[in-house]
């Protein structure tokens, strides 16, 4: 790290559990965003700020006026305009030493593959059954670990999938049944409860990067925002799983 880097981060690198050693790993890391709505904003926005070195997004939507009431990466003058390019543009601003790869596309197939093979950690931003099932079934195959949230009304869940080592998958969760999950467009959503789920999906991310502390793996968080209650469920490995039960 030069002096820069080194001021930078240095709230960070005072914490005991960070450290050089931790700030470096940060810096060396390649983390997947696909989304960049009410959840992948917060979370890119805190992950470029504590200095992820590089950052791959993935999105296939415009910034429309109903969005910026909680995707926070995006303003005014950016509807119209692809939500990767107004993510970048937003993210390069925050920390122009982050590398970030901006990709207009819904990812999928041998693409997603790809992508997911290529990164430390991934992060599920996104706000379709379909897509979370396939990201899912490519972190299990890559064994990468899977940061997985959602938000809608008042309510966010978040937890972490790691592939192996007898842990639960998205899939042992969830059940797919072919129906399409509830969203915000037809739901709505309260503007801070995407924040505080990609906040702490951020979080969540850096501890596994920098291997601290204990993350979500196996357990389920749920907050009930009218009340500001945080449940927890314990998660179990489905053992007929059809995506994790050879892994």
């Amino acid at each position: 790290m030069n002096d820069q880097q080194l001021l930078r981060y240095s709230r960070q690198i005072m914490l005991p559990q960070v450290d050089i050693e931790g700030q470096e790993k940060l810096l060396n890391a390649h983390v997947l965003i696909i989304g960049a709505g009410g959840l992948g904003s917060p979370a890119s926005l805190y992950l470029t700020a504590a200095g992820v070195g590089t950052i791959t997004i993935y999105d296939d939507d415009q910034v429309d006026l109903s969005n910026l009431q909680r995707q926070i990466t995006h303003y005014t003058d950016d509807i119209g305009t692809d939500k990767v390019i107004s993510t970048r543009q937003t993210l390069n601003k925050i920390n122009p030493d982050t590398h970030i790869t901006a990709v207009k596309q819904r990812l999928q197939g041998k693409q997603l593959e790809k992508a997911v093979s290529a990164v430390d950690v991934v992060l599920d931003c996104s706000d379709n059954f379909s897509t979370r099932f396939a990201i899912n079934k490519a972190c299990v195959k890559h064994n990468k670990p899977l940061v997985s949230g959602a938000a809608i009304r008042f309510e966010g869940q978040v937890s972490v999938f790691a592939a192996g080592n007898n842990t639960p998958c998205y899939n042992c969760l969830y059940a797919e049944s072919g129906e399409e999950l509830q969203n915000c467009a037809t739901n709505g959503v309260i503007s801070p409860i995407t924040g505080i789920i990609g906040s702490v999906q951020a979080m969540e991310a850096m501890k596994i990067i920098m291997n601290i502390g204990e993350t979500l793996a196996g357990r389920l968080l749920l907050l009930d925002g009218l009340s500001m209650q945080w449940n927890e469920m314990k998660l179990r490995k489905n053992i007929h799983c059809p995506s994790c039960k050879d892994s």
